[in-house]
């Protein structure tokens, strides 16, 4: 019985161990969700900014596609230009790194 008594023992501090690892891990886990938080702030407080004007930019955007759509050159001009654009910045941001 002794032989038992000893592997009782032994679980109970793994266990022990164990519940005391999960207890750090949640510990860990909720600094790295308040550092998370505190990093994204800027980038959620602009993106509620500028939801709040979702409406408006879409309405502005159907007009801009409604009105480039009756010259469909121009808009394949602008369609290249931005196209362009958005690679020329990418192109920068990448040398910048």
């Amino acid at each position: 019985m002794a032989a038992k008594h000893g592997t009782y023992a032994s679980r109970s501090d793994e266990k022990a161990a164990l519940e005391e690892r999960i207890e750090q891990q949640r510990v860990d886990i909720l600094i790295e969700a308040s550092r998370w938080q505190t990093a994204t702030q800027p980038l959620d407080s602009g993106w509620h900014r500028l939801m709040r004007f979702k409406t408006p930019l879409y309405a502005l955007g159907g007009l801009l596609v409604l009105r480039l759509s009756k010259h469909r050159g121009r808009l394949l001009h602008y369609g290249r230009r931005a196209t362009t654009g958005a690679l020329a910045i990418n192109r920068v941001r990448r040398l910048l790194r």
